[in-house]
Formats: C-alpha cells, sequence, structure tokens
C-alpha cells in the first residue's frame, strides 16, 4: 500500500515520513519547496529522506490538478497526508493571497484528485488558529469557530472543503487541529526556532504582548504517533484537537530556554501584535477517547531535546 504525503518537507510531514519509512511503508512525498522560509531547510530534510528506497519525491505544487492526477495513477495510493499549506500568521496580514492560493485552493485541488481516485483514507492538517481568542478554556472541538486572520480563515475554510468533499463518499477522512507543534528540525518563523537563531545571532528577541501569552505546546514525536496511529484504527469523529492540554506563559517558556541554552541574550518586550491569539488551551479528550494510549511529552523534556539536535545541527 503507498502513502501520499503534501508538505514532504515541511516540519511534520518530514517527520511523519520519517517514521512511516522506518516501518517499511511506501512513500510518495510532494512538496513545491516554496521560499516562504529558508529552502535550506527543507533541501536538508528532503535530502534525508531521498536515502531511503521506499521514498518517492515529486516537487510539484498541490494546486496543480492535471499533474497530480497524473501521480494518483501512476503510484496509486489509498492514504493520503495533507500537510501542505502555507503557515504563518503574522505573514497572513501582509499577504493573503498567498494563503488563498496554498491554502484553498491546493485543499481544493488534493480534494478532488483523491476523491476521482477513490482514496481509503484523508488526514488533513489543520490549526487551532480556526478558534481565535476563546472565552472559556479548554477549547473543545465543539466551541464555534472564531479565526483572527487570513491563515486561520483560509484553514477553516480547507476543513470546510475536506468536509464537503467526502462526507457522501467511502472514503474516510478526519480533519486534526494541531496545537503549536515544536520539536527538533523545526520551522525557523515559529517562536522557539526564532528565539534559538537570534540566540545563535546575539539579536535581541521581541516578545509579542510583553510574553504573557499562553501557548499549548505540542511535541512533535506525539503528533506523529497519532497520525500513525490512523492507519490501523480510523477514528469516529471528524475534527479532532491535538494537544497536550497544559498551556505554558510565553515568560516561562523563555526561562526553559536559556536554563538548556546557557547563553546570555536580551529580551524587548512589545505590546498587543494585530492576528496574534492571547491564548491556546485545547481540550484533548476525544483525543484519548478516540485512540488508544496517547501519552504527551512534558514541555521541559520536549525543549531539552529540541534544543540540543539545534545546538549539534544548527536548525
Amino acid at each position: 500500500m503507498t502513502i501520499l504525503v503534501t508538505g514532504s518537507s515541511g516540519f511534520i510531514g518530514y517527520h511523519l515520513i520519517k517514521e512511516l519509512l522506518k516501518k517499511n511503508k511506501k512513500v510518495i512525498g510532494i512538496d513545491s519547496h516554496n521560499n516562504y522560509y529558508s529552502k535550506k531547510i527543507k533541501i536538508k530534510r528532503f535530502e534525508i529522506l531521498r536515502k531511503n528506497k521506499n521514498y518517492k519525491f515529486i516537487k510539484l505544487s498541490v494546486v496543480n490538478e492535471k499533474k497530480l492526477d497524473k501521480i494518483f495513477k501512476v503510484f496509486k495510493p489509498k492514504i493520503v497526508f495533507h500537510l501542505a499549506g502555507q503557515p504563518g500568521v503574522l505573514y497572513s496580514l501582509k499577504n493573503p493571497k498567498t494563503y488563498f492560493i496554498n491554502n484553498i485552493l491546493a485543499t481544493k485541488s488534493i480534494c478532488k484528485i483523491s476523491k476521482k481516485n477513490n482514496i481509503d483514507k484523508f488526514i488533513f492538517g489543520s490549526s487551532s488558529s480556526v478558534y481565535g481568542d476563546q472565552i472559556k478554556f479548554p477549547i473543545k472541538e465543539t466551541n464555534k469557530e472564531n479565526p483572527k486572520n487570513p491563515y486561520a480563515k483560509t484553514k477553516l475554510k480547507s476543513e470546510k472543503i475536506v468536509e464537503n468533499s467526502f462526507k457522501r463518499t467511502f472514503t474516510k477522512f478526519v480533519i486534526f487541529r494541531f496545537f503549536t507543534v515544536y520539536g527538533p528540525f523545526g520551522r525557523p518563523d515559529m517562536f522557539i526556532h526564532k528565539f534559538l537563531n537570534s540566540i545563535n545571532k546575539n539579536k535581541k528577541i521581541s516578545l509579542y504582548n510583553n510574553g504573557l501569552n499562553f501557548r499549548d505546546f505540542t511535541y512533535v514525536e506525539d503528533v506523529i504517533k497519532i497520525l500513525y496511529k490512523t492507519l490501523k484504527s480510523f477514528p469516529q469523529s471528524r475534527v479532532i484537537n491535538i494537544c497536550r492540554s497544559k498551556p505554558i506563559k510565553t515568560t516561562y517558556l523563555v526561562n526553559l530556554i536559556k536554563k538548556n541554552f546557557k547563553k546570555k541574550f536580551k529580551i524587548n518586550k512589545v505590546g498587543f501584535v494585530k492576528g496574534e491569539m492571547l491564548k491556546t488551551h485545547g481540550c484533548n479528550k476525544l483525543l484519548k477517547k478516540s485512540f488508544k494510549n496517547v501519552k504527551f511529552t512534558n514541555i521541559s523534556l520536549g525543549l531539552k531535546k529540541t534544543v540540543s539536535f539545534y545546538k549539534k545541527y544548527g536548525y
């Protein structure tokens, strides 16, 4: 059985494929290698994966339906993990058009071709950003969505596309809402890696909202274990949070990084930033009900592993 993963050189895509290959699965990876963040990191991830004989990479924008359909016809994947998309909350305020193309149009394309080729399972990686600011915590899947920025709005629209594409078909589908995924080989535009890069370059680090944000950090290996579980058992629920459900304040995270990095750095506290959520705190009861033996890595251990990897490889 062949598995297709979009966003194959991205942070979560890379870690998922690495796990799939470790379990001797045949994988087709699709990625456009766009320049939203350093192509160098994407190429490094790709170079590691390509060494495995069970991995076939195709450089392509998922929006290209014609070429996508050819890939399905040739390789006949039965499971699709759609992890490609344009990330970044603040960047979406500056360049909303690219989010329409890479999130909405890309999702329409992969859903259309997947449906046409009668795949068995479709797993979509969405974001906790669709919830926006909430009053009641922890946030359940039944909470009303309140997207605050183009990124979140396009992810929510993409969710609807997935649901409408497969709800009257034999294809099983699930939408996972990721809560601030971090870990080794992470995205350089995410807070932890931005922080580590700033320390390395002796740059001042900006803390938005004076460092008083709360984030429900989720270690990447925990996310991958859950995604992998869908190969054997599939959940009844169509929308599920993936979160540790233990948010921490940014200032606490900074102290943890300081403890692990052991290098002096300067901090610049910045006021409220438009489009940024003040708090993310997801409920993971439905997740734990849907899958057996779901465990989460303690933030101290996860951060220690992340910093250790960064010190060794520089990313």
